[in-house]
């Protein structure tokens, strides 16, 4: 009972990926309630994190230090080709968007991403990937 009250508590392994450590710190209060978090400060650390656990959701920034996003999720993708990644940057032009569809990115939000709009986004990303509609049962919007 109780091994299983942990797992639905925390089932899904989420990954950030983001040079920036306050924007880190913002993603994990939103979301270390409902996932077992890791954090990568440049798309490099984030490939070696994906090589060596069971990652479930990638959620990376477009602009790091030398791997964008959309570099680190087309390494990624080599080492789990069905890994689910959404792109959060404060560059969301139509080029972005399209290099991001080429490389098999399920979302783009852009910066600022407001609370609802990621919420929404990691929920339908684990519904589609994992057929789980209840990721976040009990979370409000308010």
């Amino acid at each position: 009972r109780g091994f299983w009250n942990m797992r639905k508590t925390k089932p899904y392994h989420l990954l950030v990926a983001d040079d920036d450590a306050r924007f880190r710190s913002v993603l994990r209060s939103l979301l270390e309630p409902w996932f077992e978090l890791f954090e990568a400060s440049s798309g490099e650390r984030a490939v070696e994190i994906v090589e060596d656990r069971r990652i479930d959701l990638l959620l990376l920034d477009m602009h790091m230090e030398e791997l964008t996003g959309i570099e680190t999720v087309e390494i990624v993708k080599r080492i789990n080709s069905r890994l689910p990644c959404i792109l959060v940057t404060g560059d969301a032009t139509d080029e972005v968007v399209e290099k991001a569809t080429k490389a098999d990115i399920w979302s783009v939000l852009s910066k600022p991403v407001r609370r609802v709009d990621l919420m929404a986004t990691v929920s339908a990303a684990i519904d589609n990937f994992y057929d789980d509609p209840d990721v976040f049962s009990g979370f409000s919007t308010n």
